[in-house]
């Protein structure tokens, strides 16, 4: 028993190393957003702040604020109405069976491996041609390229759950469309909190969709991020704390909903 804990406790020494090493720039960017503009140097940029400095935030909320509102207004709803989508594909693909729901499942996963860059041009046009621009076209690309991973994690989870439960709504007297309503949906929250936040966070954090979908004044938060920066000088400390900003949301969602999205993924969402 004592060799056993001794090591599981070694064990716990690469974990620690390795936490801290992907921690050490989030040190560095709290540091630098503390800073003056003096104190702003590859030389010093592990030493703490000499003093705080929240005039940093101050300036970087002040120039990225309408891009941060853009950003909301495109993440909020194409992550829900890419989780609504993936919930029924995922319903129908596991409980409704149908000719050729094996062919089609696999079409849509292969969604997920296509890389961001070789649409970009094809998007472009599409979009130009249905006339959908700005904003509602990063917010329906993001809704259709979330399609994959949503209906894959709905469809496995669905599929783990027992055919005796739909048989008894059937009894009862339920169509599909009851059973989803009243049956699954009540006990899909696992499933649909881990495609909220994983939604959430691909959508937030996207930038190359972001950058040729939008102009000036309907950047998201990512594009004006990377606008910030001058031509000629840097404000790194006012950098820094704008990163700390556009960050700040998926922090907060994985800070808040950490815990409910490890329990969806524990709950088999993710499985299969």
């Amino acid at each position: 028993m004592n060799k056993l804990r001794l090591n599981k406790t070694w064990l716990y020494i690469p974990l620690i190393f390795m936490a801290i090493f992907y921690l050490l720039p989030m040190y560095v960017m709290l540091a630098t957003s503390f800073k003056s503009f003096a104190e702003v140097d590859l030389k010093t940029m592990w030493n703490l702040p000499m003093g705080i400095h929240f005039d940093n935030f101050v300036e970087a909320f002040s120039k990225l604020s309408p891009s941060l509102w853009n950003s909301f207004a495109m993440v909020i709803p194409a992550t829900l109405l890419s989780s609504a989508l993936g919930s029924l594909n995922g319903f129908i693909l596991a409980k409704w069976k149908f000719r050729g729901a094996d062919i089609i499942f696999p079409f849509i996963l292969f969604g997920m491996f296509i890389p961001y860059q070789s649409i970009l041009i094809p998007l472009v046009q599409f979009m130009n041609a249905i006339g959908v621009t700005g904003l509602p076209g990063l917010a329906l690309a993001h809704i259709i390229y979330g399609i994959p991973i949503t209906t894959l994690t709905f469809r496995n989870y669905y599929a783990s759950l027992p055919q005796e439960l739909l048989e008894a709504a059937k009894i009862d007297g339920a169509d599909m469309l009851g059973i989803y309503r009243y049956i699954l949906l009540p006990i899909s929250i696992p499933s649909f909190v881990v495609v909220l936040i994983w939604q959430f966070t691909s959508a937030w954090n996207d930038f190359l969709f972001a950058v040729v979908l939008t102009g000036n004044e309907q950047w998201p938060i990512t594009v004006a991020l990377n606008n910030m920066a001058g031509s000629q000088i840097v404000a790194w400390n006012v950098q820094m704390a704008g990163s700390l900003l556009a960050a700040l949301p998926t922090l907060l969602v994985y800070i808040f909903l950490g815990r409910y999205f490890l329990r969806g993924l524990l709950a088999g969402s993710l499985k299969g």
